[in-house]
């Protein structure tokens, strides 16, 4: 019988991503909107600035009255930020202002303090300005109604302080997406708990409720199921109303790997499952009703791999996320690699600027490590980046350009 051909990365992605719907919108007030995704566009509700002002502090005067300088002018009021000289300036006229004040009417430039010199009620202008010098027109930075934040926008400071100065104090926003975390495997005890001698503390829920918060995702773990039937339907049942399920173990085909058969009975249907990548071989994904399913392997490197490569761009794709990818960036490799087989492997590497004293000097030398078994944690916890190997790959020697992925997110 021919084998089944393993599903290329890619297109895993592809189709995962393609499955998920953005989740509705919410309404936050500012304070709470940093790292949200908007649902929709802000208009702003103001002009910025909504009046000619001063940029510097300094005297409102006519240009006319520059021709030459020094010349002496007449001090009528001021302009402080916040308030308004209320006249006119004429000719031979001036008004002190500050940085903010309200340009007054008939003045069309400032001369800033430091080229003046005051006395009494009079002011000497030692060196002219040509029109609209020092002058913020209406409207310089944006006017009312101009859309200025779009729908699919993760919010940074920016952000927030450009929508503060909008007017705009509430934004729509997706809500965060509730994804359920369900462990399963006899083997495994929660951190802290007595611990059986064949058994292991699980990690793979706590780390992928890590990737999930960062994501902008909210976990909900449900535990860890026992390796039988009854126990696994029972607490799979507590992701209705989540927005994904994720399950950790259980995805391959061992006879205590229940997770296809037991969820099979609760209506889940397969789109695929085996992908061509290393580590993270055994995924499975699918629907559970109308609930996406993604089954993780339940070695740890692979669980938190395949966390980053594919349930943090389902929960971009969750969240209307449009700039949320898992961008590749390029390093020189720091070693030989030998010739790769039909899956897209990952390794875990370090990663460093070359010296001055080094034949790359600037450039940044990925260096895999040379143990890349999928249960050793420590060694992804110390890991710079991912170096990525493309099926069939060619030998690869030091110095070689390769793709990356950076670990910031997990």
């Amino acid at each position: 019988m021919a084998r089944t051909p393993l599903l290329p990365v890619a297109e895993a992605l592809s189709r995962i991503t393609a499955a998920m719907q953005p989740v509705a919108p919410e309404t936050v007030a500012l304070p709470d909107a940093p790292g949200r995704i908007l649902a929709a566009p802000v208009l702003s509700r103001r002009t910025q600035p909504p009046f000619a002002m001063s940029a510097m502090d300094g005297y409102a005067v006519r240009a006319a009255d520059l021709a030459r300088t020094p010349t002496d002018l007449k001090l009528i009021g001021e302009a402080p930020a916040g308030d308004a000289f209320a006249g006119i300036v004429g000719p031979g006229e001036a008004v002190r202002i500050f940085t903010g004040g309200p340009v007054p009417q008939g003045a069309d430039t400032i001369v800033i303090q430091e080229n003046t010199e005051r006395a009494g009620d009079g002011v000497t202008i030692l060196k002219g300005a040509s029109p609209g010098t020092y002058i913020r027109p209406e409207g310089l930075d944006f006017r009312e109604g101009d859309s200025l934040l779009p729908a699919g926008k993760r919010l940074g400071a920016r952000d927030i302080a450009l929508a503060a100065a909008m007017n705009v104090p509430w934004l729509s926003v997706r809500r965060r997406p509730r994804i359920a975390l369900l462990a399963t495997g006899d083997e495994l005890v929660r951190p802290g708990e007595p611990i059986g001698p064949q058994q292991i503390v699980t990690s793979n829920n706590l780390g992928l409720a890590g990737i999930i918060t960062r994501a902008g995702g909210e976990a909900i773990d449900l535990g860890i199921a026992p390796d039988n039937r009854e126990a696994l339907a029972a607490m799979a049942a507590g992701a209705r109303g989540a927005d994904m399920l994720i399950t950790l173990g259980g995805a391959s085909v061992g006879d205590h790997d229940l997770v296809q058969s037991v969820l099979g009975e609760q209506g889940l249907v397969v789109d695929f499952w085996r992908i061509a990548m290393r580590p993270g071989k055994p995924l499975i994904f699918g629907h559970v009703g109308e609930t996406p399913m993604i089954g993780l392997p339940g070695n740890p490197v692979s669980a938190l791999v395949c966390g980053l490569i594919f349930v943090q761009p389902a929960i971009a794709a969750l969240l209307d996320d449009r700039a949320r990818l898992n961008a590749r960036a390029r390093a020189r490799l720091g070693c030989d690699l030998p010739r790769n087989d039909e899956r897209q492997d990952y390794l875990r590497a370090s990663l460093a600027l070359a010296n001055d004293d080094h034949p790359l000097a600037g450039e940044y030398i990925a260096t895999p490590f040379e143990r890349q078994d999928s249960s050793m944690l420590s060694s992804l916890a110390r890991a710079d980046c991912l170096v990525i190997r493309p099926p069939h790959a060619a030998p690869a020697k030091t110095g070689d350009r390769v793709d990356i992925l950076q670990l910031s997110d997990i």
